[in-house]
C-alpha cells in the first residue's frame, strides 16, 4: 500500500474508539439478554467483529501490526438469503460434539445422579447405569439441560469439539409433531438469518494468519 493510501493515525485511534465503544455494547447486550438467543446480543457481537476487523486492518495499514484477537464468523460461507423478508416464526438449531474423554468419570457422574433420584423416589433400588456409557448419556441428558452440560462438560468427562446455530427463517410455525420424526431434514442453508460456529480451526486460521504477516 503506498503512503497516500495508508489511513492517518487519527483515523487509528479513532478505530480504536470504535472497537471500545463496541464491546462496552455487546457487555450491557449481554447483561441485559432475555435468553440464550437474545437478538440484541447477536447485533452487538457482528457490530463488535465489524468495529475489531476495521480496527486490525488500520493498525497493520498504519503501523504493520496485528491485535492479538479475532472474531471469526461463518457468514462468508452462507448462500445468498432466500428466506422471507419478514420472517413470522423461526427455527434454532444448534448442534454441539462431544469426545467421551474420561469414560469413568462419566460413568460415575451418571450413577451419581441415579442414586440421588433412588434415595428421593424411596424404592431403595437405584438402575445401574454406571457400567454402560450408553445408558449414563440418556441419564446425564434427560437430568440437566444442555446448556449446563455444555458449561460443565469437564465434570461430566466429557471434550468439547466443534459447534454451530443456526438460526432460520420461516413463513409460519410448523404444526404441533410436524417435523419430529426427521427435526433436521429440512434445514436450508439459504434461509439462515445468521449462524454463529465455535471451533478450533478458527485458532489454527489465525495462527496461519499471523506467520504470513511475520513473514
Amino acid at each position: 500500500m503506498s503512503d497516500a493510501a495508508q489511513p492517518t493515525a487519527a483515523e487509528v485511534r479513532a478505530a480504536a474508539e470504535a472497537v471500545k465503544a463496541a464491546l462496552d455494547r455487546h457487555l450491557e447486550a449481554v447483561e441485559r439478554r432475555s435468553g440464550d438467543d437474545d437478538p440484541a446480543v447477536y447485533e452487538a457481537f457482528n457490530a463488535l467483529a465489524a468495529a475489531a476487523e476495521a480496527y486490525d486492518e488500520r493498525l497493520y495499514d498504519r503501523y504493520d501490526e496485528v491485535t492479538p484477537f479475532e472474531i471469526p464468523g461463518a457468514d462468508d460461507s452462507l448462500p445468498p438469503y432466500a428466506g422471507p423478508e419478514e420472517p413470522h416464526a423461526l427455527s434454532v438449531l444448534i448442534r454441539r460434539d462431544y469426545a467421551v474423554a474420561e469414560p469413568k468419570r462419566l460413568l460415575a457422574q451418571a450413577q451419581r445422579i441415579a442414586d440421588l433420584e433412588g434415595d428421593e423416589g424411596g424404592s431403595g433400588a437405584t438402575p445401574a447405569v454406571g457400567v454402560s456409557a450408553h445408558a449414563a448419556l440418556g441419564v446425564l441428558f434427560g437430568e440437566y439441560e444442555p446448556d449446563e452440560i455444555a458449561s460443565r462438560h469437564k465434570e461430566f468427562g466429557l471434550e468439547e469439539g466443534d459447534s454451530t446455530l443456526w438460526v432460520s427463517a420461516a413463513e409460519e410455525l410448523p404444526e404441533p409433531g410436524e417435523w419430529l420424526n426427521a427435526p433436521f431434514e429440512h434445514a436450508d442453508p439459504e434461509r439462515i438469518v445468521c449462524r454463529f460456529d465455535v471451533s478450533a480451526v478458527f485458532d489454527d486460521e489465525l495462527d496461519d494468519d499471523l506467520e504470513e504477516r511475520d513473514a
